[in-house]
């Protein structure tokens, strides 16, 4: 275990990784730097397609980005369990 995982109630990273402003989307969570909501991203999966088409469609969301988005999220649902 690495020491972002230790650490959920902080939700630093998501923090770093998901922003919410009222003048972007309307206070969407949207990835950071980006207007793309993270809503996308999961919609994507859910219809099955993969990482890498979602990161096709949205190239202002790198690699990086989205997998610490989806890290966390597992990190907390977990953590719920």
């Amino acid at each position: 275990m690495g020491g972002k995982e230790g650490n959920l109630g902080d939700n630093r990273s998501m923090q770093e990784a998901v922003t919410r402003d009222p003048e972007v989307m309307h206070g969407t969570p949207v990835f950071r730097g980006t207007r793309v909501p993270v809503q996308t991203l999961f919609d994507y999966i859910e219809n099955g397609d993969s990482l890498d088409e979602f990161l096709e469609g949205f190239p202002t969301v790198s690699r990086e980005l989205a997998v610490q988005v989806l890290e966390e999220c597992k990190a907390l649902r977990l953590a719920q369990v």
